[in-house]
């Protein structure tokens, strides 16, 4: 048995490795996919470099770099081109590039004998394909068979949703957040149903899911109008050419649900198994102890949300601190519509308790009497 279990091991992990490698060797080779010319470094010649000063009266430093690339698709592959990079000692946003690195450009000049273009941001899929096989090699060897569909759940997931959002792009007449209300009885249908089985349970945690996020989306909703939205700056969705409103609204459904579906799969799956273990367990027992459970995990799970909100505005916030910008106005103009999006989550998970408690008693309820 356990030589089996070595061989299915060994070749397991040889066919993942197999993989790995081919979609890293892939990603680095896929050039003719993109319609936008990509350049491969072959010389990184530094020019010039000077002191500069803020407005803020800190001090840095711009340089100067002289790229020489070789372009890797479209009607000018093989060629050669010039690029000029100016980038700052901050590096928020410029990069210093190297040899080997692979950008995507703007080519701007193609008479004469030398072409020269502009860079306009690196290519990054294969780091990307590295976190990513990265993650589903850690989730398959935590969860196993859970971990499995957790990663397929998570697939379809971002494939529906990036159809969607394109969707809602050629469509000008398409409200997102109708969009987005549809997605979520996707993602919570398919998401419980792969990982947690077709059963009681996950009907329970289903539908404690559903009212958990539409309800916490309703009160931030009557808030905004109540108080006619003072306090949420837009300024970050400047290049928004739709509603910014019902944008920010469709994103609090959608960053909502997690920390919501996790809040109510937790409890469900908790009450249910106390129930297996004992069938004659009471239903205020039952009650008392998911409300105890919630309020173990109510505040990890708030805290979760807030920090994932809260962390991609630190760069923005410590850049604006940095050149002498007000706490209260860098705050505000960096955090007001992160904040707002963790106050509501918050508000769902806090109500997703009790909610979750209330749906599995009933159906724990309606199987007793099913009995």
């Amino acid at each position: 048995m356990k030589l089996t279990l070595n061989k299915k091991t060994i070749i397991l992990s040889s066919l993942v490795l197999f993989f790995i490698f081919i979609s890293l060797l892939f990603v680095h080779n896929n050039f003719n996919l993109y319609k936008q010319p990509i350049v491969e470094i072959t010389q990184a010649i530094p020019k010039d470099k000077k002191e500069s000063i803020g407005l803020a009266n800190n001090e840095g430093t711009i340089s100067h770099q002289r790229l020489v690339g070789k372009i890797k698709n479209g009607p000018y592959k093989d060629a050669i081109i010039l690029l000029e990079n100016t980038y700052s000692s901050s590096g928020a946003y410029d990069h210093k590039y190297q040899v080997g690195d692979q950008l995507f450009i703007t080519i701007q000049n193609d008479k004469g004998i030398e072409l020269t273009g502009n860079i306009d941001y690196p290519k990054r899929d294969t780091f990307v394909v590295v976190t990513a096989w990265l993650f589903m090699i850690i989730v398959f060897l935590i969860g196993k068979k859970s971990g499995l569909f957790s990663i397929i759940s998570l697939i379809i997931n971002i494939f529906i949703l990036l159809f969607a959002l394109n969707r809602y792009t050629e469509l000008e007449g398409a409200s997102l957040l109708l969009i987005c209300s549809g997605l979520v009885v996707f993602f919570t249908v398919t998401s419980l149903l792969l990982v947690s089985g077709n059963n009681e349970k996950t009907y329970a945690a289903i539908l404690a899911t559903i009212i958990g996020t539409f309800s916490a989306l309703l009160i931030a909703y009557v808030v905004m109008k109540i108080t006619a939205e003072r306090g949420l700056r837009y300024e970050e969705m400047a290049f928004v050419t739709r509603s910014p409103q019902k944008i920010f609204l469709a994103s609090i459904l959608i960053g909502s649900l997690g920390a919501v579906m996790d809040i109510a799969i937790t409890i469900t799956s908790s009450l249910y198994e106390l129930y297996d273990k004992n069938n004659f367990i009471s239903l205020k027992d039952l009650k008392e102890s998911g409300t105890q459970i919630g309020k173990d995990i109510m505040g990890s799970m708030t805290n979760v949300l807030f920090f994932a909100y809260i962390s991609g505005s630190i760069p923005m916030l410590l850049l604006y601190l940095k050149n002498g910008a007000p706490l209260s106005y860098a705050l505000s103009m960096n955090l007001s519509l992160e904040l707002t999006r963790a106050l509501v989550g918050g508000i769902g998970i806090v109500l997703t308790i009790p909610i979750s408690i209330y749906t599995t008693t009933y159906f724990i309820h309606k199987r007793r009497l099913s009995k």
